[in-house]
């Protein structure tokens, strides 16, 4: 992680301090610099981020709030541990909201912004925690244009999650080939105006991640995936 030299705390306020550090913590966890239940010391970030325990402390709640760290009274902070049933949480609530937010997207001819350049840095990405990344930024820009603030920002709380999962996921399963020419299709049946189509290769593509990452999965319950024409 690129930071001040400790001891050289920055001359600005506490919020602008805490966003530095949050920023810095949430992509070295979404690279995997700081792996799954890895222990987070304020007093070791502090002196890491050449700042005081104050912005070190709230940047962490904040990250507890996204999902991305446990916090403990006699534990303290660490990185958050990926096992199947925090998955198919995720990927559960995902399922529900995205394929929806999706569709309204299509509706409302948005055009979608961003998605492209996204498919590109995933095919350009030389790790996974890169292409996490991009994936991240292709799903934001699948439904962000849907029309309704409070589903979008939903969504949203769930992203940081989602790309953890993906990169825990990717070390065992790396399925992203796959995963890369299902964001195509979906991409291209959104902008042909196509709203059922994209949504049911959205959902299907969600639900084949988790399914083949997390077998014995509850997600997709009462739904069969598109078997016969797979996405």
């Amino acid at each position: 992680m690129n930071a001040p030299v400790p001891g050289t705390e920055p001359a600005v306020p506490i919020p602008s301090r805490t966003q530095f550090v949050l920023e810095h913590l949430t992509q070295a966890i979404l690279t995997g610099r700081l792996p799954p239940g890895q222990p987070l010391i304020e007093i070791e970030l502090a002196g890491r981020f050449g700042v005081s325990k104050t912005p070190v402390r709230e940047a962490l709640k904040t990250l507890a709030g996204r999902g991305l760290v446990v916090m403990s009274e006699y534990r303290g902070a660490a990185v958050r541990a990926v096992d199947a049933t925090m998955a198919r949480s995720v990927y559960d609530v995902r399922l529900l909201l995205e394929p929806e937010a999706l569709r309204r997207g299509v509706l409302a001819r948005s055009g979608f912004p961003g998605a492209q350049e996204a498919l590109d840095r995933a095919d350009a990405a030389e790790d996974r925690a890169d292409r996490s990344l991009a994936n991240r930024d292709f799903h934001r820009a699948l439904y962000r244009p849907c029309g309704n603030p409070l589903l979008a920002r939903m969504l949203d709380d769930l992203r940081d999650q989602a790309a953890l999962v993906s990169v825990v996921a990717w070390e065992s399963t790396p399925s992203w080939e796959r995963e890369a020419e299902e964001h195509r299709r979906i991409l291209t049946r959104a902008l042909e105006g196509d709203a059922s189509g994209a949504e049911h290769l959205l959902y299907d593509h969600i639900a084949g991640f988790v399914r083949r990452a997390f077998p014995q999965s509850p997600t997709g319950e009462g739904r069969e995936p598109d078997i016969a024409n797979p996405v």
